[in-house]
């Protein structure tokens, strides 16, 4: 059911999550630094990351109905169910509060221009223009687009230049592009995303990097103090910090990993049957050990499956729990996805995890913005 713009008004605020981090970062603050609607908005990392860094965070704008909770909780905004291809830009104006700066920002679904999707048969290529049209209606004071690099050459290009044609008809004269590698910005996992900005007031980059590559946060920082668990278990005082089950074949295989190896160190009967094969045997990131003192791998929707990728946990035997996904993302360990006694489903939280944009790279989005508003209107 979607939502209409009366109910919208009509709806209380969310409950503060109790992140200590953010109820800091609002202390002696008069004001928001601006205005925030975040369309494709997911499970609220990109706004959260504005929150942190001082944004008031007006609406999420998203058609799957289970980030609803999460967004909400942890956002203090409301979560607007809706298809971007049905609204219009008065109906995404009407959002914003008008006594700030308006910021639109928004991931379009990368699924379409994944590496992963080989076919580029996916339909939600065409929500980028969608959010084209919308800046052009709306018109935002700074506009924030994060995706995956593979964009940019998607169709040829034709895609990503027909959506910088638009934000340059709009009056966002030179708008800035740069494959941001995660590390860089204190996110622990290997992720190269695309960040662009775009300002009607001037110029507009992303800030310098925050870690150099000797200081970029491996995966024993960001979850060596998790606690213990077997495999399929679960833990007592975290429900989100529990680990898919692994059949006798798999456990047996995931004793013979090695932390960075592959299956090829493995005793030739546990290797796949597919894997035996020429085609196969290329497949080499699967069924592998994490490493403690490097970034963890790109952190996808499957990532709670040890067969699916380098996500099995650097010395116990399992894959990795939901939470430390949600932790190697830099969610806070406190950010709620379910309502608590909710039944977790793994599918679900891997989605809302895997595609949404680090938390620690949205602050560095927000930050950006923040000093580019600042020398524009001070």
């Amino acid at each position: 059911m979607r939502d209409t713009d009366q109910q919208v008004r009509r709806m209380t605020r969310p409950r503060n999550s109790g992140d200590s981090e953010r109820n800091s970062c609002h202390r002696g603050r008069v004001e928001p630094v601006a205005s925030v609607v975040d369309i494709f908005c997911g499970a609220g990392g990109l706004s959260h990351g504005f929150l942190l860094e001082g944004f008031h965070i007006a609406a999420g704008i998203d058609t799957d109905g289970d980030c609803r909770y999460p967004f909400e909780r942890n956002n203090n905004a409301p979560f607007i169910r809706r298809d971007v291809a049905s609204m219009a830009g008065n109906d995404v104006d009407a959002l914003f509060s008008h006594e700030l700066p308006r910021i639109l920002v928004g991931c379009a679904p990368c699924q379409p221009f994944s590496t992963y999707n080989q076919k580029n048969s996916d339909p939600q290529w065409k929500l980028l223009a969608e959010f084209g049209r919308l800046v052009s209606e709306t018109r935002p004071t700074v506009v924030s687009m994060e995706n995956v690099p593979r964009l940019v050459k998607f169709r040829g290009g034709e895609v990503f230049d027909d959506f910088l044609a638009t934000l340059r008809r709009t009056g966002y004269g030179r708008p800035y592009c740069q494959i941001a590698y995660s590390p860089d910005y204190g996110v622990p996992q290997r992720r190269f995303r695309l960040v662009l900005l775009a300002s009607l007031l001037g110029d507009i980059e992303l800030e310098a990097r925050t870690h150099a590559p000797e200081h970029h946060p491996t995966a024993k920082d960001a979850i060596g103090q998790f606690p213990t668990l077997e495999a399929g278990g679960v833990d007592a005082d975290d429900s989100l910090h529990r680990c898919s089950r692994l059949s006798s074949l798999n456990l047996a295989r995931i004793r013979a990993a090695k932390p960075g190896g592959t299956w090829r160190d493995w005793d030739h009967e546990l290797i796949a049957a597919c894997h035996k094969t020429d085609n196969g045997s290329t497949y080499r990131s699967v069924y592998g050990r994490m490493q403690w003192d490097a970034p963890a791998p790109t952190i996808t929707t499957q990532f709670y499956g040890f067969g699916n990728g380098r996500f099995g946990h650097p010395d116990q035997d399992r894959a990795l729990s939901l939470r430390e996904g949600s932790v190697l993302q830099s969610f806070p360990p406190t950010y709620q996805f379910v309502e608590p006694d909710a039944k977790v489903r793994f599918k679900t939280m891997g989605r809302m995890i895997g595609n949404a944009v680090p938390v620690m790279l949205a602050r560095a989005i927000a930050r950006s913005v923040r000093s580019h508003l600042e020398k524009h209107t001070t």
